[in-house]
């Protein structure tokens, strides 16, 4: 099986949220590859059984400029085989909180195996270890099941 993260983050909190995501998924056993979307080989992207995506979100709840091309890719690409998850961090102060991830969320349910999403308000704290945990084991029984 071949597992990605694939994130951005600007404040360093969808980093951080990427890196418990990441430490769950290595404590099953799984080998991931840890990308920064800046870093990211497209021509890669079909040859995964599994792709996490983190971001934030951008002014009224858009996807930030450096993760437009990566969703345009699952939408142009063939990924109905690719279990996908979904996760960001956000300030529930603004209208569209995690506007990304539902961005995300919804092309991703259309175009791949969505099998989970996750929301955390601004810095990840202990609180939301488990929730991160869920969030790896929803994600790899998607794929068990698949």
């Amino acid at each position: 099986m071949k597992a990605a993260i694939i994130y951005t983050s600007i404040t360093g909190n969808t980093e951080a949220l990427a890196e418990e995501i990441y430490q769950g998924m290595i404590s099953k056993g799984i080998e991931v590859d840890f990308i920064p979307v800046d870093d990211l080989d497209y021509d890669m992207l079909p040859s995964y059984d599994v792709i996490a995506i983190g971001t934030y979100t951008w002014d009224n709840g858009d996807l930030p400029m450096e993760m437009e091309d990566l969703f345009t890719a699952f939408e142009e690409m063939d990924m109905k085989h690719v279990t996908t998850g979904v996760f960001g961090t956000g300030d529930s102060f603004y209208p569209y909180y995690c506007g990304a991830v539902n961005l995300f969320r919804d092309m991703l349910f259309v175009h791949t195996n969505l099998a989970v999403t996750l929301k955390v308000e601004l810095t990840p704290q202990i609180s939301d270890s488990k929730r991160c945990e869920k969030f790896c084991d929803r994600l790899m029984g998607q794929l068990v099941t698949a």
